[in-house]
């Protein structure tokens, strides 16, 4: 499994954890920034790792912040892209199995690194259920590709 993980200066010490993490576990983690603790704009690097994973570049992708809340909103911008912000283990589980998350999120100011861990080591265990759950996937698909047909019309040049 492919990896990319990003963060802004806010999530920065949390992803130089889950980053030792990742490579302890043996999974290929790739780092899209920020690369020093310096104040960065959290929706660069959020666009960056979501259209890496969007593009199938990665299998998965895993965004930090202060409280992770920035990076899920913009991650979500991108079409193909189910972000999902957990601070806890249950929710973890839940958004890989039921959601078919493809980022995980979390906040770097919110939660510590013994908890972290354990998020990503549950959120990367966990394969999707499908059934009745693929059905509301499909919905959310749906709906991203209503917008972007709509947005086209819009932009063709009719009134």
């Amino acid at each position: 499994m492919r990896i990319a993980i990003g963060s802004d200066h806010g999530g920065f010490e949390l992803k130089q954890t889950i980053l030792s993490f990742l490579h302890e576990m043996g999974t290929e983690a790739v780092d899209f920034g920020t690369y020093a603790p310096e104040p960065v704009d959290y929706p660069d690097i959020a666009r960056s790792v979501a259209l890496a994973v969007a593009k199938g570049e990665f299998d998965r992708g895993i965004l930090l912040c202060g409280t992770g809340i920035g990076m899920c909103i913009t991650a979500n911008k991108v079409p193909g892209i189910r972000a999902a912000l957990c601070h806890d283990v249950f929710s973890a589980k839940a958004t890989r199995n039921h959601n078919d998350s493809n980022i995980l999120c979390m906040g770097g100011r919110v939660i510590g690194p013994g908890l972290a861990r354990e998020i990503v080591k549950t959120w990367l265990a966990q394969e999707f259920e499908g059934g009745r759950h693929k059905r509301r996937v499909d919905k959310i698909a749906a709906v991203e590709e209503e917008f972007l047909a709509s947005r086209e019309r819009d932009t063709s040049g009719r009134c």
